[in-house]
């Protein structure tokens, strides 16, 4: 299978363009910046390399970070933190994607080839390779097959350095942190390959951008001074959780990617023992040290006046836990400490029973792991059933945080089955003999599943480690990511990953659908790193991306209440992201199918509603040239002031010592007056403003002549030609959506079968359930469950007597527009003095400046579509009292 990705992306876009809106004013570089590395010892041997060349000023830089942020309304810096600039983008919607194409773009612009991308840990440095290996062959359709190439840096292979500092290519080079954030690094000190000099210093010379792949794991003083020694032009920094936001230039906060559907729907299937104090539970939580001892504390059920409750505690050696739990008879008879050991994590009590951190002691954790499992194994099967016809590979992924669960070993090395795999074999072989799951069982339980673990060099597996990697955790990696690809393909049996709950940032799979995580105690997992290995859109066996919100539903089965699940993550979510989830998780028992009417398709108010708005169109757009050339001169004309460059001239000639090599900088000018600036070369302006906006070579030069400020172009051409672009887009867009024409297609409409053909499932606070059957065409209406406007429209509907007829228009209703598909929201049948049929779109406002631009110019579309219908009234409305 081969990968397919958008180009489109408009959230995508926005983030790219919020780095290229730094640098306006930075002149479009045509030659190479070229430094040279001389020995000084005699030897008379020279090297030289291509540096990446910023020369715009920070006063600049921070008056386009100030406009960036204003567009995409962000807080607004008083000052720069340094050239560092933050990117926020959440888990699964396309964060790598998104700074691989910034690099092609930076190049494109201005002309810089070399970048660093750093990574924290083995898991996302993998996943960063993988990407570069399946984007490659998109990038290079979309870029003219600009010559790029990607290295790991390797301490074996410094030498490799030389070629990313001399090659005139784009350079990628990706290296984890820890490679190079201790002076002991190899990389920091002399190396003989490289006669006696460090290989760092190959880096600090070409002035790389710098691209931080999850900074916040990059924040203590001594990693954030070793990408300071990186010498970086600028560093660009981008996570979904970032600790710190230097200088935040775009935001995708999981409330919007969520509510734009962007990743998955996410529902909670909960496990849990309710009613369950019979026996002496016992848990330890923590070990800790007390006065002059050790102390461990646990959880315990104790008498209270009311009942009994699960409560925690701090004991010591000798304590009893019978008087711990206030005399609760389960614990009358050798519950006593006799033994604390916390290296070993383990106690000891007096009758001998011997408790490790982790295990439970008298619950049901067996029993709740293991029905946990068996409502994975079914909601996977009834997702197969479905989803597979649609050519989707349906994958379910298993947490857990002891390897010897599912896969343990004799003395002599011979692998076997752990508690997990057998408990799976059972459970899956139970459902492949239903009936109804004869399609899509078809290989043995033992084909389906396989664990991705750390292993030893005799290839047994073990626990990965926790806050640290290792060359084990390293290959278990890459067999995840290798497997990508194999692991979507319908054909292939592996439906069922197990995996360590340690390796969970870093690497993820679009079509993981059910995630499970199997402790012994309730998952400490972080809720967002246990959802984001799965809130990635699904794709189907083309490799398409598929954006179907009943498709793309991630359930999470958790050993713990719907509640405490949903709680914990919108805590997170707010620490982290400062911005409110709830309402977002759903309680799976809480779906519902939606259930259309028997019946409806020949309901003759249906059909006589449905024969009014069937046809589809196409359109054209229609604008007077001189209109355009007049706007958007006018608009240049009163753009603000451009100005000057102010350029640094650099000798970057560095002499090589015996000891070091000289990356300081010996010599440097800057050009304050115009007559002391080097001559800029003028770029074919109306080339370059053709390519942005696809107008005629004539329009263009009409236009900026027209604006009386071309003399502009001789201050600054990029600054200039950049605001230029950006005030001619502006108008284009306004003349197109007022200019907009539709036509009616002969012979094309949208068919009622799509009704039967697409099931919409949702959930019981996203519904409004219909009390009047006869009024519309199924048992509820489904709204946005954020959306008071939606709800009470529905109920008005339902209640008014001359609201005859009524739908809420599925999502696969769409108008096309030169911004995107337009949805409408409904459509029904007014009867007074005559019948009228609208289609509405409900707003909590009228005002469309109130409305984000996008909406507004939908709706201007949406008008002009239906003026093709003359029995049909299009409104814009708040409620049923705005369409009469």
């Amino acid at each position: 299978m081969k990968l397919h990705f958008d180009a489109n992306q408009d959230y995508q876009l926005q983030a790219i363009q919020a780095v290229l809106g730094l640098f306006e004013g930075q002149p479009l570089n045509k030659g190479d910046f070229e430094f040279s590395l001389s020995e000084t010892d005699g030897l008379g041997l020279k090297f030289s390399g291509v540096r990446n060349n910023l020369v715009v000023s920070e006063e600049q830089i921070l008056k386009n970070l100030r406009e960036v942020q204003k567009a995409g309304g962000l807080p607004v810096s008083e000052k720069l933190e340094g050239l560092n600039f933050s990117v926020e983008m959440e888990t699964g919607t396309g964060k790598t994607y998104v700074y691989l194409r910034t690099i092609y773009e930076l190049n494109k612009r201005y002309g810089f080839k070399k970048f660093v991308i750093v990574v924290p840990s083995i898991a996302i440095k993998e996943g960063v390779l993988k990407n570069l290996e399946i984007t490659a062959e998109h990038f290079q359709a979309i870029y003219d097959k600009t010559p790029v190439t990607y290295q790991v840096y390797a301490a074996e292979r410094v030498s490799t350095l030389r070629n990313f500092a001399d090659s005139n290519a784009i350079q990628i080079l990706v290296i984890n942190i820890d490679s190079f954030a201790k002076d002991e690094n190899v990389i920091n000190k002399p190396n003989d390959r490289l006669n006696g000099k460090k290989p760092v210093e190959f880096i600090q010379a070409v002035q790389p951008i710098v691209i931080v792949d999850e900074p916040q794991n990059m924040e203590t003083d001594i990693r954030k001074k070793a990408i300071s020694n990186l010498k970086p032009a600028f560093t660009l920094r981008y996570s979904a959780t970032h600790k710190n936001l230097y200088n935040l230039i775009y935001k995708l906060d999981p409330v919007q990617a969520y509510d734009l559907g962007l990743v998955k729907q996410i529902e909670v299937d909960s496990v849990f023992a309710a009613n369950d104090k019979n026996r002496a539970f016992i848990q330890i939580e923590d070990f800790k040290a007390a006065k002059k001892s050790l102390a461990v504390k646990l959880k315990i059920d104790a008498n209270t006046s009311a009942a009994v409750e699960r409560k925690s505690v701090t004991a010591k050696n000798g304590d009893d836990l019978y008087l711990l739990s206030s005399k609760r008879e389960a614990y009358k008879d050798g519950y006593i400490i006799n033994n604390i050991d916390a290296r070993e994590g383990f106690i000891e009590f007096s009758n001998g029973d011997v408790l490790r951190k982790g295990q439970t002691h008298g619950g049901l954790s067996d029993q709740i792991m293991k029905y946990q499992m068996e409502k994975a194994v079914e909601e996977h099967f009834k997702k197969e059933l479905s989803l597979s016809l649609k050519g989707i590979k349906v994958l379910s992924l298993f947490f857990i945080d002891r390897v010897d669960n599912y896969r343990h070993y004799t003395e002599h090395g011979g692998a076997q089955k752990g508690k997990f795999a057998e408990w799976f074999e059972e459970i899956y072989s139970k459902f492949s003999k239903k009936p109804m799951f004869s399609g899509v069982a078809k290989h043995p339980a033992a084909k389906v599943h396989n664990g991705y673990f750390a292993q030893d060099k005799k290839g047994v597996l073990k626990d990965s480690s926790e806050g640290r990697d290792t060359k084990a955790d390293d290959e278990a990696y890459q067999l995840i990511m290798r497997d990508k690809e194999r692991l979507l393909d319908i054909n292939e049996p592996l439906k069922f990953i197990f995996s360590h709950s340690a390796l969970r940032e870093g690497w993820d799979n679009p079509n993981v659908f059910q995630i499970c995580t199997l402790n012994e105690t309730k998952s400490e997992m972080k809720k967002r790193q246990e959802i984001g290995r799965g809130l990635r859109l699904c794709v189907d066996q083309s490799g398409v991306r598929l954006r179907d919100k009943n498709v793309n539903r991630l359930t999470v089965i958790a050993n713990e209440s719907y509640e405490d699940f949903a709680k914990r993550l919108q805590t997170e979510i707010e620490e982290d992201c400062g911005v409110k989830f709830e309402g977002r998780i759903k309680d799976k028992r809480d779906r519902v199918k939606l259930q259309y009417r028997k019946g409806f398709d020949l309901d003759p108010k249906f059909l006589e509603l449905w024969s009014k708005i069937k046809q589809k169109t196409t359109y054209r757009v229609d604008y007077k040239t001189s209109a355009l050339i007049e706007a958007a001169a006018r608009k240049i004309k009163n753009m603000p002031e451009v100005q000057k460059p102010v350029i640094k001239a650099i000798r970057a000639e560095i002499k090589i010592g015996a000891e070091r090599v000289g990356a300081g900088i010996i010599g440097e000018t800057v050009a304050v007056d115009s007559s002391s600036l080097p001559k800029i070369d003028i770029p074919d302006m109306a080339g370059y403003v053709q390519n942005k906006t696809e107008l005629t070579r004539s329009t263009i030069l009409d236009i900026l002549k027209k604006s009386g400020r071309l003399p502009d172009i001789m201050v600054n051409p990029q600054m200039f030609l950049d605001l230029a672009v950006a005030e001619i887009r502006a108008v284009l867009h306004d003349l197109m959506i007022d200019g907009i024409k539709y036509e009616k297609l002969a012979g094309k409409e949208y068919t009622m079968m799509l009704f039967s053909d697409k099931d919409v499932e949702t959930y019981a606070a996203n519904l409004y359930k219909i009390s009047k059957a006869e009024k519309t065409i199924t048992d509820h209406i489904v709204i946005d469950s954020m959306s008071d406007v939606e709800r009470k429209f529905a109920g008005d509907c339902e209640k008014n007597d001359n609201i005859e007829f009524f739908i809420k228009l599925p999502d696969w209703f769409t108008i096309k527009t030169p911004i995107g598909d337009y949805n409408p929201d409904w459509a029904l049948i007014y009867k007074n003095e005559n019948r009228i049929y609208f289609v509405a779109e409900t707003k909590s406002t009228l005002d469309q400046a109130k409305l984000r631009p996008q909406e507004a110019m939908k709706i201007k579309c949406g008008k002009a579509h239906f003026k093709e219908f003359p029995d049909v009234k299009f409104k814009h409305v708040k409620d049923v009292s705005g369409l009469v």
